[in-house]
């Protein structure tokens, strides 16, 4: 487990969940660097992809999770930044390899797509899994 904090932001669909997964994490050990939003009010997700991209190129976060209504928006924002390798992940097994093989440093969730529980445990998953390196190190490094 790394001693930088783990980032966490969502837009306005994702407030609930983002609350559930934060206490999920803290619970689990890791600090939370909470990037917002804060409340139901309506706001633009790219904002929040840019402030955990920013929190990761400026060191202050190595990992971090996403959550929009469905994640496709918030994973596209995110992506746009060549640091930033956002899997948008369904299930633990996806959340696992995200790491594992992809090295990816951001995981996205859905809020209106994931349940509770199996966002909460891809949490814990895309947190406790290294990545492999081996024959996927040279396939990520090709991503930037």
């Amino acid at each position: 487990m790394s001693d930088k904090p783990v980032a966490l932001a969502s837009d306005h669909a994702g407030v609930d969940l983002k609350a559930v997964l934060r206490q999920a994490m803290e619970a689990a050990g890791h600090t939370v660097l909470d990037l917002g939003t804060n409340g139901a009010e309506s706001v633009d997700y790219p904002r929040f992809a840019d402030a955990m991209a920013a929190a990761i190129r400026d060191g202050h976060a190595d990992r971090g999770v996403l959550i929009c209504g469905t994640g496709i928006g918030i994973s596209i924002a995110a992506n746009r930044h060549r640091h930033v390798r956002a899997a948008l992940c369904h299930d633990t097994t996806t959340a696992r390899l995200a790491r594992q093989h992809n090295d990816a440093n951001v995981l996205v969730l859905g809020a209106r797509t994931t349940g509770v529980e199996i966002a909460r445990d891809c949490t814990i998953a895309f947190l406790t899994t290294d990545f492999e390196g081996g024959r996927h190190a040279r396939r990520v490094e090709m991503l930037g």
